[in-house]
């Protein structure tokens, strides 16, 4: 492609993206989250410079981004595990509905447009922001977590809903958790342990819906861009445990409108996309 002539421009897009592992890693130990809300948009914009069709660059943005959220999402279920805020009795029972849910969101990304992807990210995210910025008042459904066979009901729909938005689930088990009395430190801990269930099979079945497209860039397997994957993760390992650190630090109600507030400015960003 012609923009890699151009050294000015390849030097700012790498800046981009180490600058982008950075964030991304701080955001997964921060809210328990892969990190996702901040990588799909970044990498969005950057395959879009390199003039990649929309059509490959969102579902090269999203698989791509559950390739950077493996390792950050490890990183950040240890560090919290290590804190003993992890309910892993919770993650055995998300396991199997959790992936199921990945794959079948990984088979609908071949065929999706683009629009399909910013849809589902506007809308989750957006929700979630307004129960986190209202305090969580009047959103709550019990004061408990329901039966185990709703919770796997919930972990599918988990799974699905990641998987279309590139993101470890952090976003979307948060609000599951504290809609059921989770308090939200435990719920961000085991949201990080989501991550991992989340991110290995979404990669895999990134790689494997695109695989053989024509119209993929020389360095991607399938929808994962192996470049921008290499770029990320150094700084992104760096900056986990500072974030978990930070985490842990705040108070419940602050740690809350962080959150919020970043949600809504991803959600506002990608309704700017698809209205225009």
């Amino acid at each position: 492609m012609e923009i890699f002539a151009d050294p000015q421009t390849l030097f700012a897009l790498i800046a981009a993206l180490v600058v982008a592992g950075a964030a991304i890693g701080f955001l997964a130990g921060l809210f328990g989250i892969g990190g996702g809300a901040i990588s799909v948009p970044v990498f969005y914009e950057i395959f879009g410079v390199l003039g990649y069709n929309p059509e490959v660059a969102m579902p090269l943005a999203v698989g791509t981004s559950l390739a950077v959220i493996v390792p950050t999402s490890i990183s950040s279920a240890r560090a919290h595990h290590a804190k003993g805020t992890v309910d892993m009795a919770l993650l055995r029972i998300w396991a199997v509905p959790v992936l199921v849910g990945v794959l079948l969101g990984a088979a609908i990304a071949r065929y999706a447009d683009p629009a399909v992807f910013q849809a589902v990210f506007v809308g989750v995210a957006t929700v979630n922001a307004a129960k986190l910025l209202t305090g969580g008042k009047g959103w709550r459904l019990r004061e408990e977590l329901p039966s185990k066979g709703v919770l796997r009901i919930y972990g599918a729909a988990i799974g699905l809903v990641s998987a279309l938005m590139g993101i470890g689930g952090g976003a979307v088990s948060n609000l599951v958790m504290t809609l059921h009395g989770v308090p939200i430190h435990r719920a961000v801990s085991t949201a990080a342990g989501v991550g991992v269930l989340i991110a290995i099979p979404g990669t895999l079945g990134y790689m494997i819906a695109g695989y053989g497209r024509p119209d993929l860039p020389p360095d991607a397997i399938g929808f994962v861009s192996l470049a921008a994957f290499a770029l990320t993760i150094p700084t992104s390992l760096l900056t986990t445990r500072l974030g978990v650190a930070l985490a842990h630090a705040l108070p419940k109600r602050t740690l809350e409108t962080a959150f919020g507030l970043f949600l809504l400015l991803v959600s506002l960003r990608f309704l700017w996309d698809l209205l225009g």
